[in-house]
């Protein structure tokens, strides 16, 4: 059986995945406040036989969460915990950007989808809302906006008279009250943004894509958007799937 983790600035998400790639158990948890106490609960009330574990492998904006699970880990299994950024992907994928500059998350999901014959944005709705480009087999960079959330939290401890909210779909565009002004600012200003960036990106290229949408917001925005997008939560373990196949 193999670890698979996604450490993201917000949550880890953590999968048990056996020899032929099912998952079997998935965990989440805050990525900043975790401890090793917590992660002792979380695998035993999970039941996860470590010594059972052949590979462990993570993709990490967190360093210091990643740090800690591995500190973790290495007191209960033999195997050794790797990081996407720790391996060769050469074999995998082509990266025409600085590799340091770009999250391992990013890097994995677009290895969870390269085929070397399509082309790909990436649109993933994190902490960050990120566009990334994959043309054919070749990684080529993207774009990095603030995130939904985040902005929406920023907005309201900053502005006195503006409460905390749930984005939600909405059919019209003037607000009565302010909270529905706020929910037509954000959902109709990033279903702007997205479909903005994504034809930026076309024109820049000169070449067509295929829109993949995941995380947070992602079934919120998948049908609101004018672009067309398929909507897939699983990138990244499928990423991390394929480039598990490199730890030997």
């Amino acid at each position: 059986m193999y670890i698979l983790g996604d450490i993201g600035n917000t949550e880890t998400k953590l999968c048990v995945v056996s020899k032929n790639d099912k998952i079997s158990k998935k965990i989440t948890f805050f990525s900043k406040s975790v401890n090793i106490r917590q992660l002792n609960s979380l695998f035993k009330k999970n039941k996860i036989q470590l010594n059972k574990i052949d590979k462990i492998l993570f993709c990490s904006v967190v360093p210091k969460t990643f740090a800690l699970i591995k500190k973790f880990l290495s007191k209960k299994v033999k195997s050794k915990c790797f990081e996407v950024k720790n391996l060769n992907l050469k074999s995998l994928i082509k990266i025409k950007v600085d590799y340091k500059q770009v999250g391992s998350d990013r890097i994995t999901n677009a290895i969870s989808l390269m085929n070397n014959k399509n082309n790909f944005i990436i649109l993933d709705f994190g902490t960050a809302t990120t566009f990334d480009v994959l043309i054919k087999n070749t990684y080529y960079g993207g774009i990095i906006a603030p995130g939904v959330r985040l902005s929406l939290n920023t907005l309201s401890d900053t502005a006195t008279l503006i409460p905390k909210i749930d984005l939600k779909k909405i059919k019209k565009v003037i607000g009565n009250n302010t909270i529905s002004a706020v929910r037509s600012g954000f959902f109709w200003g990033y279903a702007g943004l997205i479909d903005n960036i994504i034809n930026l990106i076309k024109k820049e290229t000169g070449k067509s894509f295929k829109v993949i949408i995941t995380g947070g917001f992602s079934n919120l925005f998948k049908d609101s958007i004018k672009t067309k997008a398929s909507h897939n939560q699983d990138i990244t373990i499928k990423g991390l799937i394929k480039i598990s196949k490199l730890i030997k």
